[in-house]
Parts: structure tokens; C-alpha cells; sequence
């Protein structure tokens, strides 16, 4: 126990564990020094006016506090935000069963949990 190897094996598994974690922490940085912290945040909301009237339901994908695409409602597809968020936007808006699940959001998840939340937050004042 406690000497470094596998049973069985009679070779010693640090050594290849050190190297294999030498040569992931190795890419990605290229010289640079980083944090070790991102922020990669989804956000979904849903706009009301008067209601249930007007609903605009909107998503937004940022990654470290740049906004890299959203979709709104309002246009129906995906918008890049930055030149990192073009390939993801031309993507999804490649996917017609995507664009129509998110286009009928706004019934299926906002206009839905309008009425679920209102007792609870509308009609309370």
C-alpha cells in the first residue's frame, strides 16, 4: 500500500498520471497566465406588458461577462452578440425544430408560468 503502484501491475501509475496532467493543464493557456475561474451563464426571461398581453421571451448565453448570443422572440432567431458567438448563432438558426421550440416559449414556458406565479405575486398587491 501507499508505494506509488498498481497491484499487479509492477509499474509505478504517478509518473503517468503527472505527465497526463502536464499535458492538459498545458493546453489552452499558450504562455498566458489565467484565473482558473470562468463564468458561463444561460439566462432565460420573459418580458410581460399588461399581462399576458405582450410576452417577449428572451435568452441570453454569456461567457465571462460578455454576452455572446441571444434570441428574442420579437425576431425569431439567433443573434451574435461578438465574433465568438457567430458559429453558435448560425447553428441554432440552422436547426428549424430549435428556432420553433424556442419561438413558442413564450406560451409554453411564459404564459404559463405567469399564470402558475400570479396568485403569488401579481395579486398580492
Amino acid at each position: 500500500m501507499g508505494t506509488g503502484h498498481v497491484r499487479g501491475t509492477g509499474r509505478c501509475w504517478a509518473g503517468a498520471v503527472l505527465a497526463v496532467l502536464a499535458v492538459l493543464g498545458a493546453c489552452g493557456a499558450h504562455g498566458k497566465e489565467t484565473t482558473g475561474y470562468f463564468l458561463e451563464m444561460h439566462k432565460s426571461e420573459c418580458q410581460y406588458v399588461n399581462g399576458t398581453e405582450q410576452v417577449r421571451y428572451v435568452e441570453r448565453y454569456i461567457h465571462n461577462r460578455q454576452q455572446l448570443v441571444h434570441f428574442d422572440c420579437d425576431l425569431g432567431v439567433y443573434v451574435a452578440d461578438s465574433p465568438l458567438g457567430e458559429p453558435d448563432a448560425k447553428y441554432w438558426n440552422s436547426q428549424p425544430d430549435l428556432i420553433e421550440e424556442k419561438r413558442a416559449k413564450v406560451d409554453t414556458y411564459c404564459r404559463h408560468n405567469y399564470g402558475v406565479d400570479a396568485p403569488f405575486t401579481v395579486e398580492r398587491r
